[in-house]
């Protein structure tokens, strides 16, 4: 099966997915509904929050590779093609449900990694620190506190999404 290939935003020496992940990820978002293969592609990139979108040298020869195994029909949409997963293939995602929660399980924990490894270091080394401060907190929070760090929390967030004139820090 062809590997993954990365974004130019993924560091190449790492691998986003496991060997066959990339097949089991796209037979169960076509297990969820019909969707085109460029939907697809958007859709395992959101799973990695875009440091990591499959590319069309990867997922369309798999859904090539579907149709021949009937695992998927192919529809006429606008000029594009919509896959849909037949009963087949419904068959197959049922005999591979471990394997395809297994992969599922794998890219969340990856793209967890690979976000967080893009982070600058200063931002990497806050986070730690408020995960400590945290712990260290043991439950014991006064109303009052709580909704101070999660006022505080709030506005880090708007800052890092870009909404920095909205809330100041």
């Amino acid at each position: 099966m062809p590997a993954a290939s990365s974004s130019p935003r993924q560091h190449p020496a790492a691998r986003a997915l496991g060997r066959g992940d990339l097949r089991l990820l796209l037979l169960a978002l076509l297990g969820q509904a019909p969707r085109h293969g460029y939907e697809l592609i958007q859709q395992v990139g959101e799973m990695f929050m875009h440091v990591y979108v499959p590319s069309a040298g990867s997922v369309y020869p798999l859904l090539a590779d579907f149709e021949k195994q009937r695992w998927v029909v192919a529809e006429a949409d606008g000029g594009r093609r919509r896959y849909r997963i037949t009963a087949t293939g419904l068959a197959q995602l049922a005999l591979h449900a471990a394997e395809v929660e297994a992969a599922q399980r794998r890219a969340r924990e990856r793209a967890r990694a690979m976000a967080k490894a893009s982070l600058p270091p200063p931002v990497r080394a806050a986070m730690q620190r408020l995960k400590k401060a945290l712990v260290a907190r043991n439950g014991r929070w006064q109303d009052a506190d709580a909704a101070h760090v999660a006022a505080l929390l709030d506005q880090a967030a708007a800052h890092a999404h870009g909404d920095a004139a909205k809330h100041r820090l």
